[in-house]
């Protein structure tokens, strides 16, 4: 079990890389929300970590790392990375997150962009609009009833999922067993706070301002954060790429999982 001080909190994570890989800028992967660490490691810490060490970590009252109970917006996720890369001693990594992971990603790259050598955001936005906003206070209140975790797991599925995936029966219950097996990773009450901080995300206005190189990566049917959010993005960032997947919604990163992988390999790639 690997920790260290983040801001006076002890914040969870693991380092993985493959012989070979050492030497080699890192690459940091920044979950979204309701899930921990543990999510990153069968499918993208395997396909990573050959080439470039790996980094992942459990985002504040996740998991292993503290919760304070305190309210926080995605600019204090974004100050969480910075604090984590100062634990950690890199100077600068790539940064990959999904839609809260990105967020708190964006953030990261505007308050210390020289920390962000390569920029790639998942299934994320800058501004909510009002169906996101509804949505995620629907989710945050749902969980403060509390509602089972199984029904949860199985409301986000819908809205992560393809339309396709969702016929696999099988698939689905393995997933929903996957995502519940041990027990949220994370209390009621932080999971609606993150779906606040979800909700309260606005870096629309300073996208201008990020210097680093950036993919952004959609699938076609995702119905949680939808492709005009990230023609959004991709438009706003001066030096931005959009990759949009042709098979995948929300959780592109394991419905075109070899296709993901190699997207942005070949991005992290370029010299």
């Amino acid at each position: 079990m690997s920790t260290v001080e983040v801001q006076g909190r002890e914040v969870y994570y693991e380092r993985h890389a493959e012989a070979g890989a050492e030497g080699r800028t890192p690459l940091v992967l920044v979950m979204g929300i309701g899930g921990s660490c543990r999510g990153w490691l069968p499918l993208q810490v395997p396909a990573f970590r050959r080439s470039r060490p790996t980094v992942v970590f459990d985002n504040r009252g996740v998991g292993r790392s503290r919760d304070t109970g305190e309210a926080f917006s995605t600019a204090d996720l974004g100050a969480d990375l910075v604090g984590l890369l100062d634990a950690l001693e890199l100077e600068q990594a790539d940064v990959l997150g999904a839609f809260m992971g990105g967020m708190a990603a964006q953030e990261l790259a505007l308050q210390a962009p020289d920390r962000v050598r390569r920029l790639v955001l998942v299934g994320t936005y800058a501004r909510a609009d009002a169906k996101r906003r509804l949505l995620l206070e629907d989710w945050a209140g749902l969980a403060r009833r509390g509602v089972p975790l199984e029904a949860m797991v199985r409301k986000r599925l819908v809205w992560t999922l393809e339309d396709e995936t969702l016929e696999q029966t099988d698939l689905i219950e393995s997933m929903v067993e996957f995502f519940t097996r041990d027990g949220a990773p994370m209390t009621s009450d932080l999971f609606a706070r993150q779906c606040e901080a979800c909700r309260d995300h606005d870096t629309y206005d300073r996208l201008g301002q990020l210097r680093a190189p950036t993919l952004v990566l959609c699938g076609r049917h995702d119905q949680l954060t939808p492709p005009k959010f990230h023609r959004q993005l991709a438009d706003e960032i001066p030096d931005a790429t959009l990759v949009t997947f042709t098979y995948g919604a929300h959780l592109v990163m394991a419905e075109a999982a070899e296709r993901f992988h190699q997207v942005v390999l070949e991005f992290l790639d370029r010299s």
